[in-house]
């Protein structure tokens, strides 16, 4: 039950008072379980609504949402925000948010929302925000809302914005006529969709090219011209838009939009000055026979405080910093109060009435100080909570109660848990370990990686690795991969991030008598290979200057590494970056303005070093390595093959102790493979011979297929092809009737997979013949007929998927239920309560067909209530095709562990092991609680338990193997939760071919 102490004086007492009920709130408000929702006009709240019964019935405590705030019109994720204060009209009203949120709480349940820090859409004209950067400049009040460098190296940008928008070069598309100025009340630019405003000091010129208005074709009475005439020489008088004195400023702001609304009323009621207006805009448009006929409208354009731009042109010289390399996503200063208090007025009175319980944080290494973020977010709900929906009284400018920042800070059950729920999309990579930050992990990617690593067999990495080297003909290191992935991504679609870099250091190194001599050329080097070098997405040292010792340790490793990269470079160029980067060594003492530039820079290159690696490993590389692609993974990484189920223990054990309330996930919007395919692929890793076989037999079958195109290239290349079989493999079909829809899905991934490993071609140089030939291969291979005749190929990939589909399934089964009991909160994404055999964004946001899942649990729930599970398991296990299995382990699980949730929060963690045989084939832990336990046990590399044989793992296939059962269940029964069976516990183990007698998996009750 939710607290309500909204209502509490927000004086001191009473909110000391309020924070203390906080703290006591304990597990309150932490998800048992969360199923992920993506809204967009297709999906809806009122979609949402009719689903809470079932999402419930299945287990689930808490939906998780995509963003729900105004975003692009037509946006199909929600990551694209362009007002933070208002919810998306796409996807429904307030009364029908609301409808959903009062049927959350009917069914016990509650929201947690998907929210986005980091940038804005900024690319179609519909962002207020961005819209008024663009019309004042550095005079707009928003101008210090996003992250531009207004003095960037380019001189010729200075108190510009570069907005790179343009499908070609600026002058083919101005003299195209493809740049339209229009007049809709307000005077615009059009290219297309996008809508760019004029600054109003400009609009004079629109006039000029008419000359002297009291000549003109059209007679406008002297009033109404008197008027124009005034409004216009009073634009003209405005300060201009790169005015950044207060004074100034203050006045451009108070007299410009007076002076639009009077030049708007005047073309509303004066038909001559309407006839004026479009005199000037068709002498403006030009003539596109004419190329100097759009003289005045390129006079008018460089005018502005933005320059248009040929999008390719963002790589190297944009000055706006962007999410990734999306030129329409600009990164917002989230550590300016200003921009925090301005974005959370919506999200404060959502969790001010309960509608929202927890958060997640897209992306939050984007920010340039995460911690800080994290911060505000835990005293924005406790000002939520202890003062009501709106702020009141003295308000810091970060929109917070000073009272509540003052007392908040001086209660210490902070660092024991954080108030708000909040997870955080943030990748940790080996050795990485979370901060201590008020938060409660992860959204799970690490987690992802680990299970899936415990069903692939290590033991075979060698020979995979030979077979993909036969494949491509030669020898290729992962790591190397990764190195020039992310070198290559700092080339090209971030060169001009690394450009702003590389001048914060120039500038810094011509005031230090040691580093004067150090050319730009050399510090842009320098930079360039430690981002390369470095061993995980970011540091995080604070706007305090504080370095953790782990910080610094991945600082000197990324250094070290990059000098021996490069011995032919002066080691004093990389000694003169890790004093910048640790803030030691020649630091000016007393210099605080030098030293500030040093802290400055320290956290610019930390803002840069996460998307590098983003780019470069999840982007790039996860699509060049293909040795074994179900590794190739967010958190993930292709120089990985698998993981002992000591390492999986492990990561449990240490997320029991320090993030009990992380999220688990398998499957994501993000991911680049469903957790289905993923299990299947890792059946591949037990079979490398026969799979060695099928993919030289493929090979040979399909080599007429192929297609050279003009350059002498044969399409698809060795690696794609590759890469192609293991997908058809992964996302083939339970029933394969392939009627054109299938071999849609694999050319549209296999398309996006070539443009991001960025070999054959790429987003920024494309290649439609080779798109074309790529396509027409897959098209050939997959027809199902020609000529009268089947197939063979399309033969060949059935009989060869059949075992790898039912072994994947069990694996699939397996993960599901450690997922749903190992500590932590397991997390589902939409529709995979059935099997999804999805690839990479956009197949795997494709529409969810619920009926079917509706129907299907609920006979589950009618046949489970009949009493006779073994029975059921019986059938389930017999049609394990249609996906009912895999939701009776997740509906029955899940279940469980919301009637147990302390046990599942709270409980320890024994990990267990098989004695005997077959130990390798066993993943099992224990779970207790006060006088409550659990045993849960999975089968794993079951291809090879049962070699090859597609059998189920039960009964006297486990021969003499016994799982060591913990103390805790001595002298007690087991109930095993999906086949109603029981087991005295007489002795310290249990034989696995009863406790897998019916079942291939096993979650055990004590009672």
């Amino acid at each position: 039950m939710r607290t309500n102490v909204a209502t509490l004086m927000a004086d001191s007492a009473g909110l000391a008072e309020c924070l203390d009920r906080l703290a006591a709130r304990k597990h309150a408000d932490r998800p048992v379980s969360t199923y992920r929702l993506q809204f967009n006009r297709e999906f809806r709240f009122v979609d949402a609504r009719a689903l809470v019964p079932y999402l419930h019935a299945l287990g689930i405590t808490h939906c998780y949402s995509s963003p729900l705030l105004k975003a692009r019109a037509g946006s199909a994720h929600g990551y694209d925000i362009t007002d933070h204060n208002s919810l998306n009209p796409e996807i429904g009203s307030e009364e029908e948010f609301q409808a959903l949120i009062s049927e959350l709480r009917a069914n016990g349940m509650a929201l947690i929302l998907d929210t986005v820090p980091n940038h804005m859409g900024v690319g179609h004209g519909d962002n207020p925000w961005w819209q008024d950067v663009l019309q004042n400049g550095r005079s707009s009040a928003y101008a210090d809302f996003f992250d531009i460098d207004w003095e960037p190296f380019k001189p010729e940008l200075h108190d510009k914005v570069l907005f790179p928008v343009l499908g070609g070069s600026y002058g083919v598309e101005l003299e195209r006529g493809h740049l339209r100025l229009k007049f809709d009340g307000a005077f615009v630019v059009q290219y297309f969709d996008k809508r760019m405003p004029v600054d109003p000091q400009t609009i004079p010129l629109i006039f000029e090219p008419l000359g002297d208005l009291r000549v003109q074709p059209v007679e406008i009475p002297e009033a109404e011209r008197a008027e124009l005439e005034d409004v216009l020489f009073k634009l003209r008088q405005l300060p201009p838009n790169n005015s950044t004195d207060p004074q100034p400023v203050n006045r451009r702001r108070a007299e410009a939009p007076a002076l639009l609304h009077r030049l708007q009323q005047l073309a509303e009621q004066s038909g001559p000055t309407r006839c004026l207006i479009e005199n000037a805009l068709a002498s403006l448009n030009g003539d596109s026979s004419v190329p100097r006929s759009f003289d005045s409208l390129h006079r008018l354009l460089d005018a502005q405080a933005y320059r248009l731009a040929h999008w390719l042109v963002s790589g190297e010289e944009i000055n706006y910093r962007r999410f990734f390399d999306v030129n329409d996503l600009a990164g917002l200063r989230m550590e300016n109060p200003r921009v925090f208090a301005a974005t959370h007025q919506l999200l404060r009175r959502l969790l001010a009435d309960g509608s929202v319980t927890g958060l997640r944080i897209d992306h939050p290494d984007g920010l340039l100080n995460p911690p800080q973020y994290f911060v505000r977010l835990q005293m924005l709900y406790a000002a939520s909570q202890c003062c009501g929906p709106e702020a009141r009284g003295h308000v810091a400018e970060n929109g917070i109660e000073e009272e509540v920042q003052t007392i908040f800070g001086q209660h210490e059950w902070m660092q024991r848990q954080a108030p708000l729920y909040v997870v955080l999309e943030k990748i940790l990579e080996p050795g990485e370990h979370l901060p201590a930050w008020p938060i409660d992990g992860t959204v799970g990617y690490g987690f992802t990686n680990l299970l899936n690593g415990i069903f692939i067999d290590g033991r075979n990495r060698r020979s995979f690795t030979r077979i993909y080297e036969r494949v491509i003909g030669g020898v290729v290191e992962p790591e190397t991969v990764i190195y020039e992935a992310k070198d290559q991504v700092m080339n090209t679609a971030l060169a001009s991030e690394v450009a702003v870099l590389t001048n914060l250091l120039d500038e810094i190194s011509g005031a230090d008598r040691h580093a004067r001599d150090f050319t730009a050329k050399s510090l842009a080097t320098v930079i360039r290979e430690t981002i390369a070098c470095f061993p995980v997405y970011r540091t995080y040292i604070d706007e305090r200057g504080n370095v953790s010792e782990l910080d610094r340790a991945f600082i000197d490793a990324a250094i070290a590494r990059a000098k021996r990269r490069n011995e032919a470079m002066p080691a004093s160029v990389f000694d003169f970056l890790r004093n910048i980067l640790l803030l030691q060594g020649s630091a000016p003492e007393g210099d605080g303005e030098q030293y500030r530039k040093w802290l400055y820079f320290v956290l610019k290159f930390q803002q840069l070093s996460g998307p590098v690696m983003a780019k470069g490993l999840e982007d790039t590389a996860c699509y060049v390595y293909n040795r074994l692609t179900s590794v190739n993974e967010v958190g993930g990484s292709p120089a990985e093959f698998g993981f002992p189920v000591e390492e999986f223990h492990r990561g449990n054990l240490e997320r029991a102790e320090k993030w009990p309330h992380a999220l688990l996930l398998t499957s994501s919007h993000d991911t680049k493979r469903s957790e289905d395919v993923r299990a299947r692929l890792n059946v591949l890793s037990e079979m490398p011979r026969d799979w060695s076989a099928a993919v030289m037999r493929w090979r040979r079958m399909n080599q007429a297929a192929k297609i050279t195109i003009s350059d002498g290239r044969l399409v698809p290349d060795a690696n794609e092809e590759y890469l192609l079989y293991q997908t058809l493999v992964g996302a083939w079909p339970f029933a394969p009737d392939l009627d054109g829809e299938f071999a849609w899905r694999v050319q549209r991934y296999m398309n996006k997979a070539a443009h991001e490993a960025k070999v054959n071609l790429s987003w920024v140089n494309d290649n439609p013949e080779y798109v074309r030939a790529l396509n027409e291969f897959i098209a050939r291979i997959l027809t199902p007929a020609s000529a009268g005749k089947r197939n063979p190929f399309l033969q060949r990939v059935e009989e060869f998927v059949r075992p790898v589909a039912y072994f994947g399934a069990l694996n699939s089964l397996a993960q599901v239920l450690l997922k749903i009991t190992a500590p932590g909160v397991p997390d589902f994404y939409q529709g995979n309560e059935l099997w999804e055999f999805r690839l990479v964004d956009p197949d795997n946001r494709h529409p969810v067909d619920f009926a079917v899942r509706e129907r299907q649990l609920n006979e589950l729930l009618r046949q489970s209530g009949e009493g006779r599970l073994l029975e059921l398991c019986s059938d389930l296990m017999a049609n394990y095709q249609d996906g009912r299995i895999k939701m009776w382990v997740t509906m029955r699980a899940l279940n469980f562990r919301r009637e147990h949730q302390e046990l599942f929060r709270t409980g320890s963690y024994s990990p267990l092991t098989a004695a005997n045989e077959k130990q390798e084939h066993v993943a099992a832990f224990a779970r207790s609680y006060e006088d409550r336990a659990i045993v849960v046990a999975a089968p794993r590399l079951t291809y090879t338990l049962m070699r090859g044989r597609v059998q189920p793992p039960i009964g006297d296939v486990w021969g003499n193997a016994e799982l060591q059962l913990p103390a805790e269940v001595l002298g007690t029964r087991l109930l095993n939760v999906f086949t109603g069976e029981e087991f005295p516990v007489n002795g310290r183990t249990l034989p696995c071919r009863q406790l897998f007698a019916f079942f291939p998996v096993a979650l055990l009750a004590a009672y």
